[in-house]
C-alpha cells in the first residue's frame, strides 16, 4: 500500500513546497543576491551529485532521491530566472502596438537565456544518466520542460486567468508578454495531449510496473504530470492557486490587491471607496479647523445644582419647623374664627355685596 500511496503524496508535497520556497526566497527574504546565489548554487551541486550516485542504482530510496535531485535542479533554475539574473537581451516590457511575429520575437529575445540553459542542464541530465538503470531523473526532467513550455505558449497566446501575480518584481516586465482574454486553440489542444500522456503513464504502472522501483518511478513522474496539468487549469478557472503559495508571496501586494488584479471589475469599486474616504478626510479635516464654540458640559452643571438643592431643602425645612411653631402659639379655632369675620358676604349669583 505505502508503495502505492507514498509516491503521489510526497511528490504533491514537494511541488508544493519547492514553489513557495523558491518564491519566497526570490520575493520576501531573498533581498541578497549573495545568498540566492549560494542556495541556487548548493541545490544545483546536490542534484547532479545525487543524480550520478543513484544512476546505477534501481532500490526505492533511489527512485525518491533521483526525483527529488531534479526537483532540486528546476528549482536552482527558477532562482536564477525569477531573480533576473538569467532572462534574455530585452529585459523591457512589450511595446503595446507589437503584434503578431513582432511580438513572439521580443517574448523570445525576452527569455531566451532561460530556455538555452534549460536545454543545457537536460542535456546534462542525459548525460548523467545515460545508459543507467535510473532513468526517474530523466523522464521527470523531461515531463517539467514538456509541461513548462506549453504553459508558456497558452500564457503568450492568451488565458483568462494568467496568475502573474506571483512573479517577483525583478521579472515583472514579462507579464507584458501574457495575454488575458479567451482561450486559443492551442489551449484545449494542450490540455489533451498531456491528459492522454497521463492516462498511458497511469496505464503503465497498472500493467507494466513489476519491481516496487518501477512503481515508485512512474508513480512519482505521472503525479508531477496530473499537478502540471491542474496547474493549466489555474489559467482557465478562478482556482485557488494564488492561495496555495500564499506564504511565499513577495510583501507589499494584499491578498485584495491580488483579488483586484485577477478581477479588474474591482478596480472602479476601490477607486469609488477611495475617493469617498478622500471626501470624508477632507471633512474632518474641515471640523477639525473650525473655531471652537462654546459647550456645556452636563457633568459641570450637575455639580452646580446639587449645591442648589441642598440650599433648597435647608430653606424648606427652616419654613416647616417657623409654620409649626406659629401654629403650636395660635390655636386653630380662633384663625378661624378671624377667617368667618374676615369673610366677605356672598350673593346667590356669586358677586359681592
Amino acid at each position: 500500500m505505502a508503495t502505492y500511496l507514498g509516491p503521489p503524496i510526497f511528490a504533491a508535497f514537494v511541488w508544493w513546497f519547492s514553489t513557495g520556497a523558491v518564491l519566497l526566497l526570490v520575493g520576501s527574504v531573498g533581498r541578497s543576491e549573495t545568498l540566492r546565489a549560494v542556495c541556487a548554487g548548493g541545490m544545483l551541486t546536490i542534484a547532479l551529485c545525487g543524480l550520478s550516485v543513484t544512476a546505477h542504482d534501481t532500490g526505492v530510496g533511489a527512485a525518491y532521491m533521483a526525483f527529488s535531485c531534479i526537483i532540486f535542479l528546476w528549482g536552482a533554475q527558477e532562482i536564477v530566472f525569477l531573480s533576473g539574473w538569467l532572462t534574455g537581451p530585452r529585459a523591457q516590457p512589450c511595446p503595446s502596438d507589437a503584434k503578431g511575429a513582432t511580438r513572439l520575437g521580443y517574448a523570445l529575445q525576452a527569455i531566451i537565456y532561460h530556455e538555452i540553459c534549460l536545454l543545457v542542464c537536460g542535456g546534462v541530465v542525459y548525460l548523467v544518466t545515460q545508459g543507467a538503470e535510473n532513468q526517474v531523473g530523466m523522464w521527470t526532467y523531461v515531463a517539467l520542460w514538456v509541461l513548462r513550455q506549453s504553459a508558456k505558449v497558452n500564457l503568450f497566446l492568451g488565458v483568462p486567468v494568467t496568475n502573474d501575480e506571483l512573479m517577483p518584481d525583478a521579472v515583472q516586465f514579462l507579464k507584458t508578454y501574457f495575454r488575458r482574454g479567451p482561450v486559443s486553440a492551442f489551449f484545449p489542444i494542450s490540455v489533451t495531449l498531456a491528459t492522454a500522456v497521463l492516462v498511458v503513464m497511469i496505464q503503465r504502472i497498472v500493467e507494466v510496473a513489476d519491481t516496487p522501483f518501477e512503481v515508485v518511478g512512474l508513480t512519482l513522474v505521472s503525479t508531477l504530470f496530473a499537478l502540471g496539468v491542474v496547474e493549466h487549469w489555474f489559467m482557465l478557472l478562478p482556482l485557488p492557486a494564488i492561495t496555495l503559495w500564499s506564504w511565499g508571496i513577495r510583501p507589499g501586494l494584499a491578498p485584495e490587491n491580488i483579488a483586484m488584479e485577477q478581477n479588474p471589475s474591482t478596480i472602479a469599486a476601490a477607486s469609488a471607496h477611495g475617493a469617498t474616504a478622500q471626501l470624508t478626510e477632507a471633512a474632518s479635516t474641515e471640523v477639525r479647523a473650525a473655531p471652537p464654540q462654546l459647550t456645556v458640559v452636563p457633568a459641570a452643571r450637575h455639580e452646580e445644582a446639587q449645591p442648589k438643592a441642598r440650599s433648597v431643602c435647608a430653606r424648606q425645612r427652616l419654613e416647616d419647623q417657623f409654620r409649626q411653631t406659629f401654629l403650636e402659639q395660635h390655636p386653630r379655632s380662633s384663625l378661624t374664627a378671624t377667617a368667618r369675620v374676615a369673610e366677605p358676604a356672598a350673593s346667590v349669583t356669586g358677586r359681592t355685596s
